[in-house]
């Protein structure tokens, strides 16, 4: 097996999804402060990190979109830790029929767009960004998906104000990775994916170290 890695490197003040703000990346203890603290030839550094929950390759619980949904802390590892990956091959307005015949249940289905390519730049943004339908969202649901994950800037279509794909799969309990990267890499079965945030009572949302198991030919 080789380890395909999923997600993008968290830098400081960089731009996941436009008008959040970046995460603040800096120091709490520096190796020369901390020679108050430990013995001579001993150091040690402290870092610091404040950002918003969304930043980078992340991981929607029920929480972000109904009020009594589980967060991170309920999230189960069955649900998110070495699931079989299937992926979708799609652009644009990923409807129904792009799981047509496809047997879901049980899987994390990865919807691999390639609009990963635009990270970091405006165009990542652009409203014209691939998104799942409400209709291909209620066909995982129907399926028995069991986590959905996309490597555009989001999974609904941002051109209103409405998200159908997050509100059909998280009431349904499915967990959702926004912002994947390198999905490329990946056959279009038989690689294992996990996306595992810390359990983090009362955040709906948090940054994941995404990465897939790909059996070696």
């Amino acid at each position: 097996m080789r380890l395909a890695d999923l997600s993008h490197i968290i830098e400081h003040q960089m731009i996941t999804y436009p008008g959040l703000p970046g995460p603040d990346i800096g120091e709490h203890l520096s190796f020369d402060a901390s020679h108050d603290h430990y013995a001579a030839g001993t150091e040690f550094a402290i870092g610091r990190i404040s950002m918003v929950a969304n930043t980078g390759t992340y991981l929607d619980t029920p929480a972000h979109r109904f009020r009594d949904g589980y967060d991170l802390s309920a999230l189960s590892l069955q649900r998110c830790a070495d699931l079989p990956a299937i992926l979708i091959d799609a652009v644009g307005a990923i409807g129904a029929a792009a799981f047509a015949g496809v047997a879901v249940t049980g899987s994390a289905v990865l919807l691999r767009t390639g609009w990963d390519r635009h990270w970091g730049t405006e165009r990542y943004g652009d409203p014209t960004h691939p998104y799942l339908t409400e209709a291909g969202a209620q066909a995982l649901v129907e399926g028995g998906a069991t986590l959905v994950g996309i490597d555009s800037v989001n999974i609904d279509d941002t051109t209103s104000g409405e998200r159908p794909a997050h509100t059909v799969l998280l009431a349904a309990g499915i967990p959702i990775v926004e912002h994947l990267t390198g999905l490329a890499d990946l056959p279009r079965r038989g690689a294992r994916f996990t996306a595992v945030p810390p359990p983090v009572r009362g955040l709906a949302t948090f940054p994941v170290r995404a990465f897939a198991s790909v059996p070696s030919d």
